[in-house]
């Protein structure tokens, strides 16, 4: 007989909310297994019963919103530390950009529970997702997220000559981090001192540590685009919302 588990990671597994914001709809009184009204924190649920969630759960997620800021160069992702600021403090009215085309006002309220889906280095610059939608940071967070990742690596070769080709093909695919083979990757030059890496997993630091492995240093790093969406034309220091026509 297959195990019970917990009915917030049962409804973050269908895929309907965050485990967090299961616990908030599980209190409320917004979740039914087969039918009844479960509303005690730890509940546990079979993964053959039917869990549902009221129409006002479904009414509430959708208006939590989701931020794209090209973070500039200083920035922290996430909390602030050693004296760094997180991005989030770069949204508000006045930084919203001029041509953002979606129709949703901009509130304070917006930067409640408004978090990283995914990290970016505070000497890296580009695309950054700042989201209310646990469904969102659940699809692009984690080492099983479908969603690739676009970089564009100024680099400088460290060594004499050029970047042998049998190095620029194990950029993509054959080094080893942290005891582990890594995905495999594209990585081909834009240009003659530009890489392209395209990524499906996140490690820290991963693009300068791959670089180092091959004896490349990286000089500048700018991610442009996360799945579906790109950073575009969108200032640095500037943000807009995700349109209802964008997927990841």
């Amino acid at each position: 007989m297959t195990e019970p588990v917990r009915l917030s990671k049962r409804m973050s597994e269908l895929g309907l909310c965050s485990r967090r914001e299961a616990d908030e709809w599980i209190e409320k009184g917004w979740v039914r297994v087969d039918g009844e009204v479960v509303s005690v924190l730890g509940s546990k649920v079979l993964p053959h019963q039917k869990v549902t969630v009221e129409r006002q759960a479904a009414a509430e997620q959708s208006k939590r919103v989701t931020i794209l800021i090209n973070k500039p160069m200083g920035y922290v992702s996430g909390q602030a530390e050693d004296g760094y600021k997180p991005a989030v403090v770069l949204v508000n009215a006045e930084s919203r950009w001029s041509e953002d085309q979606a129709e949703t006002e901009f509130h304070p309220r917006q930067l409640r529970s408004l978090v990283p889906a995914g990290r970016l280095d505070i000497d890296s610059v580009g695309l950054l997702v700042l989201t209310q939608d646990g469904r969102i940071a659940k699809h692009l967070i984690g080492e099983d997220s479908p969603v690739d990742k676009e970089y564009l690596v100024r680099v400088k070769y460290t060594r004499p000559g050029k970047l042998p080709e049998q190095d620029l093909k194990r950029l993509n695919h054959g080094l080893i981090m942290d005891g582990k083979p890594l995905r495999p990757a594209k990585v081909y030059w834009q240009n003659d001192d530009q890489l392209s890496f395209t990524l499906r997993e996140g490690k820290k630091r991963q693009i300068r540590r791959m670089c180092d492995m091959v004896g490349l240093k990286v000089i500048g790093l700018k991610r442009v685009r996360i799945g579906g969406v790109k950073l575009g034309e969108l200032p640095p220091g500037q943000w807009r919302y995700l349109r209802p026509d964008e997927r990841f």
